[in-house]
């Protein structure tokens, strides 16, 4: 008897087993960004063009964000912006679908998701700053801090700029004199 509840028990899960190895299939629903992490504060990834194919790899149960796979990439997408077949209708990707689709609940940790997939991008160097929610709480201040400094460095950089800029020759230029002249004969022809 406890024979043939194994035998049954390995028929059911080597049946199950297909559904949850494969990933579920879904299509973007507009331009989107796949985010390095479940949250738009995360850096983009790539953009998934809408309408484009991309295998689930696994959703999260806390918010409605999918690990997902697209043209040899990896990164996260809102289920907001992904839709798939269930019942022979077109439904956008929610927890009230995981189940029925095959689609696993997963967790997310920063360490080792972008150990395995972004090595080599410019934002894994600052991957300190992204663990554990550390941008959430600093991330605003330090942005607007960066940002106020980028614009004063754009305003030093312009005033350099305009400094060591030579003077308009325009006037001496030949080219430039036979078009004002053309010009002040026939405005028209300079619109």
């Amino acid at each position: 008897m406890k024979r043939m509840w194994f035998i049954a028990a390995l028929a059911v899960s080597a049946g199950a087993l297909p559904a949850v190895a494969e990933a579920a299939v879904a299509f973007s629903t507009a331009n989107v960004n796949m985010r390095s992490g479940p949250s738009t504060r995360y850096p983009a990834v790539i953009v998934v063009p809408a309408g484009s194919r991309v295998d689930i790899r696994g959703c999260m149960s806390s918010a409605n964000w999918c690990d997902v796979a697209f043209a040899g990439y990896r990164g996260w997408v809102s289920g907001s912006y992904l839709q798939t077949t269930y019942s022979q209708r077109r439904v956008s990707v929610g927890p009230q679908y995981y189940r029925p689709l095959g689609i696993p609940t997963v967790t997310f940790s920063i360490g080792r998701y972008w150990d395995d997939h972004y090595r080599g991008r410019p934002f894994y160097r600052d991957r300190d700053r992204w663990r554990d929610g550390d941008d959430r709480r600093d991330g605003d201040r330090d942005r607007d801090r960066r940002a106020e400094n980028d614009r004063r460095g754009r305003e030093d950089d312009r005033r350099v700029q305009r400094d060591f800029e030579p003077q308009d020759d325009r006037d001496r230029h030949p080219v430039f004199r036979v078009m004002r002249e053309r010009c002040e004969r026939d405005p028209s022809a300079c619109r």
